[in-house]
C-alpha cells in the first residue's frame, strides 16, 4: 500500500521564501560578507536564494525596520554601516546591564563557571581556525550567560536585544584590530577569575574594562 504522502504531495519543510531570504542576508551582514556601503538589489538576491522578487522585497523591509538596510526605490537595499553613535549607545547599554549583572552573579553558581569554562574554549577553538563570525558568537555567549545568572527577565530581554548589534559589531571590531582575539579571550579570563573569587567589586570592574575597551577602538583608541 503506498504511503499517503507520495514525493509529490509531501510538504515543503522549509521555511517559507521570505524568511529563507531575510535570514541569508541578515547572516551575511552580520557575518560581514555584505559589507556597510554594500548596495543589495532584488534581481542578485532572488537569484542567490532561487526565489521570486516579492518575497525578497518583504525580508528586505523587514531588514529596514531592523535598522541593518536602507531601500531606496527602483536601486534596491543599502547595508547601513555600524555609526560611532551607535557604538556608544550599545556600550552605554551594555555596561549598565553588565556590570549589574556581573555583581548580582557573585558567587558564580558552579554551573556558571563550568559554562564560561566551556565557551572560552570554543572561543580559543575559533581563533585558532580564523573563524571571526564564530568566534564574536562565542563572545556575546559569554557576556549572555553572566546575564542569565543574575536572575532578572527584565534585562535579560533587554540585554537580548542588542545581539545583532553586538554581532556585527563584534566581527567589524576584530576585522580592523587582528589583536583584539586574543585580548578578548585574556580578558574574559581574567572576568572568569572575578567571579570565581567571588569579588563582586572585581567582577565588575573587570567586565567594566573589557566592555570598554570598544569605546576605546571606536573612538580610534586601539590600546
Amino acid at each position: 500500500m503506498l504511503s499517503a504522502l507520495t514525493p509529490a504531495t509531501a510538504p515543503d519543510k522549509r521555511p517559507p521564501a521570505a524568511d529563507r531570504v531575510y535570514a541569508h542576508v541578515k547572516q551575511a551582514v552580520l557575518d560581514r560578507r555584505y559589507e556597510g556601503g554594500t548596495l543589495l538589489t532584488e534581481g542578485h538576491l532572488a537569484e542567490v536564494t532561487g526565489v521570486s522578487r516579492t518575497p525578497v522585497r518583504e525580508a528586505l523591509l523587514r531588514l529596514e525596520s531592523e535598522g541593518l538596510l536602507k531601500l531606496y526605490p527602483k536601486k534596491g537595499a543599502l547595508v547601513l554601516p555600524v555609526s560611532a553613535q551607535e557604538i556608544r549607545d550599545v556600550v552605554e547599554t551594555r555596561l549598565l546591564i553588565e556590570e549589574h549583572a556581573a555583581r548580582k552573579a557573585v558567587p558564580a553558581s558552579p554551573r556558571l563557571v563550568e559554562r564560561l569554562e566551556e565557551l572560552l574554549g570554543e572561543q580559543r577553538r575559533h581563533a585558532a581556525a580564523g573563524d571571526l563570525p564564530a568566534f564574536s558568537a562565542s563572545d556575546r555567549c559569554f557576556h549572555a550567560e553572566i546575564v542569565r545568572s543574575a536572575g532578572n527577565l527584565i534585562l535579560e530581554r533587554l540585554y537580548d536585544q542588542l545581539r545583532d548589534r553586538q554581532l556585527r559589531m563584534g566581527v567589524a571590531v576584530m576585522h580592523a584590530h587582528p589583536d583584539r582575539i586574543a585580548k578578548n579571550i585574556a580578558e574574559h579570563t581574567e572576568i572568569l577569575r572575578a567571579l570565581r573569587s567571588g569579588d563582586a567589586d572585581a567582577a565588575a570592574g573587570a567586565v567594566g574594562r573589557h566592555i570598554g575597551r570598544v569605546r576605546e577602538l571606536a573612538g580610534g583608541d586601539p590600546r
